[in-house]
């Protein structure tokens, strides 16, 4: 059988008259309740205001109600986006809404601008374009019921690939340290690009928020550590909701990556430490050289890095490029460098040539 499906866009005001009407079936049996947290939410309002793009809507024509003589639609994929719009701009026309699961503003993580305001104590303007932003929709007949659509959504899932642990983080967690290193990663884009840390399918794959969340877990734990999942879910749950030293570790990290990249991107390609397996402990290195570790409980000027230290650090990638470093350090990034006892060997390594002027 061949299924017609129209391709269209409805706008977010489309819908809101057709709840308002009783034209509207938000949740089929089928479909999972909705459970998003606040801050996925906001981060969906702050979204529409800023007119992006958002995943395709899934409708189903229903059968014209005989008591309104009007037709009937029904959300089959995309609901719980379309209940957060509704239960923030149009509450009172939710017949189960409840306060305490859909009640939400936009935080200012997401928007500063319109952070902490109900719908209705918004500007025109913003208003307006919440009202008008576009859903691109498709709509299945009435004639598909309730098995042909599950195995629609059942052959569409059989092809996606299995989340990584980053993806697992990015559709978990919505506050203050996401948008954080999310605006950090992605301010870094060119230069994961130029110095090839990740290629594009590893970018695609969020691997640069992963590195940006490891390097930033150097500033806030102040030392290096293993990479640990847990570890980094952690981070994501501790500092959710409050991130109260967020511009003193954003500027720590921008400053190191600036130095990173006015000192060795000359010749990235035989720079050693752009690998994706050595970065970590190079760019740990530099932030104790500026910072030496030291708390983001304050802010913290920056030590300059030395004409010396830069050619002790261009030595110790000449040596490791042609395999006359010792044994032990050439053992050290050869294994799995994401364990502590390999960091710690390397960073040990560059401390006793760039910092206490050792030569072997």
């Amino acid at each position: 059988m061949i299924i017609n499906i129209q391709k269209t866009f409805y706008k977010v005001s489309d819908f809101v008259t057709w709840l308002k009407n009783d034209q509207l079936r938000l949740a089929p049996e089928f479909q999972r309740r909705a459970v998003w947290k606040s801050g996925a939410k906001s981060f969906l309002i702050d979204t529409i205001v800023k007119g992006l793009p958002i995943p395709i809507i899934f409708l189903r024509d229903k059968r014209t109600s005989i008591d309104s003589y009007e037709p009937i639609r029904e959300i089959i994929d995309g609901q719980q986006r379309i209940r957060t719009v509704l239960s923030f701009v149009c509450p009172e026309y939710l017949k189960d809404f409840n306060s305490d699961r859909d009640a939400f503003t936009v935080t200012k993580a997401h928007n500063k601008e319109i952070a902490g305001k109900p719908f209705n104590l918004l500007d025109p303007e913003t208003k307006r374009q919440i009202l008008d932003y576009e859903f691109d929709s498709h709509v299945l007949p009435s004639r598909i019921d309730d098995r042909e659509i599950i195995q629609i959504f059942r052959r569409m899932n059989s092809t996606s690939y299995a989340v990584n642990k980053q993806e697992l983080r990015n559709s978990e967690f919505f506050g203050e340290f996401k948008t954080s290193l999310y605006t950090l990663a992605t301010e870094q884009l060119q230069r994961w690009r130029a110095w090839r840390i990740f290629t594009e399918d590893n970018i695609s794959r969020m691997a640069e928020v992963e590195m940006t969340t490891e390097l930033v877990e150097v500033i806030l734990k102040k030392g290096i550590v293993g990479k640990s999942p847990k570890n980094l879910d952690k981070l994501f749950r501790d500092y959710d909701e409050d991130y109260p030293n967020r511009d003193e570790v954003e500027k720590r990290f921008r400053d190191v990556m600036e130095t990173i990249s006015e000192h060795f991107s000359a010749n990235s390609r035989d720079f050693v430490f752009f690998k994706k397996t050595l970065f970590y402990t190079f760019f740990s290195f530099i932030y104790y050289l500026k910072y030496n570790f030291a708390s983001c409980d304050s802010v913290s000027k920056p030590k300059s890095i030395s004409v010396t230290q830069i050619s002790n650090i261009k030595l110790i990638n000449q040596r490791l490029t042609t395999r006359t470093s010792p044994q032990a350090v050439l053992d050290a990034t050869d294994r799995r460098t994401t364990n502590v006892k390999e960091r710690k060997a390397l960073f040990d390594y560059f401390n006793k040539i760039v910092e206490d002027g050792e030569t072997y």
